[in-house]
This record gives structure tokens, C-alpha cells and sequence, in this order.
């Protein structure tokens, strides 16, 4: 199994639910190019640059086939990967690249990225003294989860740590540019989308329109109450989510 995070996150997303994943896969949680400790971006920086270097990871791991796993950005590259036909199932989590094009509201919301770059940087050397904190906690977690409070101090700092250091830039650029193009006629694997009903920062059913209509043959899956990362925001339920999509 391969677990992908999203935009300025690290591989750490997934320490909730690793656990009971390991418990069934052997896990691949790699941090993507352009995040922090991941591998650099090339430049210039193109579509597929992010599941290329995934790819390289998986072949250098022995996975030439994998269940994967992916959250809003790495939710769109396993995607990609099942595209070019890595995948043995998918399920994707409030995956990103699912505004129709056009969508005035896709470009405010990369482009909040930029915001939130300059935010973690400025907060970056606060970060354990915010989030010693519950007020800091919950403004860190906000924008991705309705359940918070069991969610570890460290954790967050780290998050917001790797948000400072994330190469958010080409990134933003190359969304804006390009979007996020998706071979979809090629995955002919089993997909699970699974979403927050109160996810804010990609929020239904518009943030989901596209991938609609491109994947009409995925399971789809809502959770009440649930915000934009599942996998922080209830890790038992997801976990279980997944696991019984890989079963």
C-alpha cells in the first residue's frame, strides 16, 4: 500500500491510521516532491512531475503494483498513478482536481495557498509554544477537520512546520496553469472517493463536480461530520474505510 498526503502536508498525515494499515499492507507513506523532506522539484515543473518521483519511490521500494491511498493533492496523484496503471485499487480522500473548469472558485482556492505559506512561515518560529495551546490547535486545524481535540500537539506542530518549509510556489503556478489534468479513461482499477460532508476546503458538491463526471464508475462514499482530511479527523473510521476497499 502506498499513502500519499496533500498540499504542504508530510507523510506524518497518516500516523493516525498507519497502525491499523500496517496491521494488513506493507505501507510506502513517502513525503512528495516539493514538501518538506521529500525530494526536490524539478524545473521547470510539470504535469505528472509529482507521481513521476512517486513512481520512482515505489520502484525503488519493490511496489510495482500498489493499493493507494491519497488525501486532496496526493489524492489526485493516485489518481495518476492508477492512470499509468500502478494501482491495484484506489481510494482517494476529497481528492483534489474535482472543479469544472472555469470554476472562478478552484483559483481563489489554490491561490489561498500562497496565503497560508506566508501565515506558517511568519507563526513557524511559535509553533510549539501555539500549539501548547487550544486556541492554536484549533486554528491549525480549522480548514481540515471537524475533531480536533485528540489529534497531538506534535503532530500539528509539524504540520505547520512543513507548511512553512513546503515549495508552494510552482506549485500554486502550475495548478493555475494546468490544473489538474487526469488521464481518466485509463484507470481501470477499483476507485473509493470518500469525502467530508463538511470538508471547507474543498467543499461539495462543487469541489467534486468534475471528478463526477470523469469517474462515473467510483464508489462514493460521504462522511457526516467529517472535514477535509479524514485521516486526522477520524482515523478509525477511515482506516476501515480503506481497508475494506483493499480487501
Amino acid at each position: 500500500m502506498v499513502c500519499l498526503h496533500g498540499f504542504t502536508d508530510t507523510w506524518r498525515t497518516w500516523e493516525l491510521v498507519l497502525p491499523a494499515l500496517r496491521r494488513r499492507h506493507d505501507v510506502l507513506a513517502p513525503t512528495l516532491a516539493g514538501h518538506a523532506g521529500g525530494p526536490d522539484l524539478p524545473r521547470p515543473l510539470a504535469p505528472g512531475a509529482l507521481a513521476d518521483a512517486v513512481e520512482r519511490q515505489m520502484d525503488e521500494a519493490g511496489f510495482e503494483i500498489a493499493h493507494l491511498v491519497g488525501n486532496s493533492l496526493g489524492g489526485h496523484v493516485a489518481l495518476e498513478l492508477a492512470a499509468r496503471g500502478r494501482a491495484a485499487s484506489v481510494v482517494a480522500l476529497a481528492p483534489a482536481g474535482g472543479w469544472e473548469p472555469g470554476d472562478g472558485r478552484f483559483a481563489e482556492m489554490i491561490r489561498g495557498f500562497t496565503d497560508l505559506h506566508r501565515d506558517a512561515r511568519a507563526a513557524a518560529p511559535h509553533a510549539a509554544a501555539l500549539m501548547a495551546t487550544r486556541e492554536g490547535r484549533r486554528r491549525a486545524t480549522r480548514a481540515i477537520t471537524v475533531g480536533w481535540e485528540h489529534i497531538p500537539a506534535e503532530l500539528l506542530e509539524h504540520q505547520l512546520l512543513a507548511a512553512a518549509s513546503c515549495d508552494v510556489e510552482p506549485m500554486v503556478e502550475l495548478a493555475l496553469s494546468e490544473g489538474y489534468p487526469l488521464e481518466a479513461e485509463m484507470i481501470t482499477c477499483p476507485v473509493r472517493i470518500v469525502w467530508g460532508a463538511d470538508d471547507r476546503l474543498l467543499p461539495l458538491p462543487d469541489a467534486a463536480t468534475r471528478l463526477r463526471r470523469l469517474l462515473p464508475q467510483a464508489e462514493w462514499v460521504e462522511l457526516p461530520g467529517v472535514g477535509h482530511c479524514p485521516q486526522l479527523d477520524v482515523p478509525v473510521e477511515t482506516a476501515q474505510l480503506v481497508l475494506d476497499a483493499t480487501a
